[in-house]
């Protein structure tokens, strides 16, 4: 059997930047093993498959390591590879997954993500600063762990121990700190647990980010970047109960995989 395969750079208007999507289009589902199975072929931070569901589709995605509940960047591959090639000029559709219904609006170039906002709360945990290398100056308790810096320096020169990293007890983390140069935050991503010591740009990151950042502002439209090797760059909303994160997205790769 022959299946479609585009990989798309995610969060960035221009090539090897931002994050690496791996997109299958299904016609029916696949076995999970099967879908788990080419993500670990594909090797890259997510690998989404969809298929069409009522009015619009059934998305999942998977690292190389586990599903995932929850990822931005993948889905917004998922929508740049369905308006540009499967149903050019469709602007808005749905996907239901395993988060919950999310919608995504082409907006022009950005693909808007309307994604639900985390859950946080006053962590103690010293575990984290000492997995991270540095003690950070406040931490929150959300699906990950968010250590809160002072600055950018300290967010880009941390050099975390994996190892210890995979041990604590929520999915990952993430460290955060005040932006500059017009960025309201900046952040990076460590989620060794599912197979990515650390991803480039996520979006379900901003879930976490938005409610904390927004409060701490005061304002609810922040602009924010991953300031990883590659670099992800964000357009973020808090609206209510939901977070709005925009981003751009690139095509590298259209191919084809054979699965027996």
């Amino acid at each position: 059997m022959e299946l479609p395969l585009y990989q798309i750079d995610a969060f960035t208007n221009k090539l090897f930047a931002g994050n690496a999507a791996g997109v299958v289009p299904l016609k029916a589902p696949l076995p999970e093993a099967v879908m788990q199975a080419i993500a670990l072929e594909n090797n890259l931070p997510e690998t989404a498959f969809f298929y069409p569901e009522g009015e619009g589709y059934r998305l999942r995605w998977f690292s190389p390591a586990v599903e995932i509940n929850l990822c931005g960047h993948a889905t917004v591959a998922t929508a740049f590879v369905i308006t540009e090639y499967l149903e050019r000029g469709r602007l808005e559709m749905a996907f239901e997954t395993k988060s919950g219904r999310l919608g995504v609006e082409r907006k022009g170039d950005i693909f808007v993500l309307d994604f639900p906002a985390r859950q946080i709360k006053p962590g103690n945990q010293p575990a984290v600063g000492a997995a991270l290398g540095r003690k950070p100056v406040e931490l929150v308790e959300s699906y990950s762990w968010l250590a809160v810096y002072e600055s950018w320096e300290d967010v880009a020169t941390l050099q975390p121990d994996f190892e210890a990293m995979a041990k604590l007890d929520l999915f990952g983390v993430i460290a955060t700190s005040p932006g500059r140069d017009g960025i309201d935050y900046v952040s990076r991503f460590f989620a060794p647990k599912a197979g990515i010591n650390e991803d480039p740009a996520t979006g379900s990151a901003q879930c976490v980010l938005m409610p904390y950042w927004a409060k701490r502002l005061g304002r609810n439209r922040l602009t924010s970047r991953q300031i990883s090797s590659r670099v992800g760059d964000f357009d973020c909303e808090l609206a209510g109960e939901r977070v709005k994160i925009g981003g751009r997205a690139v095509c590298y790769m259209r191919g084809s995989i054979s699965v027996a």
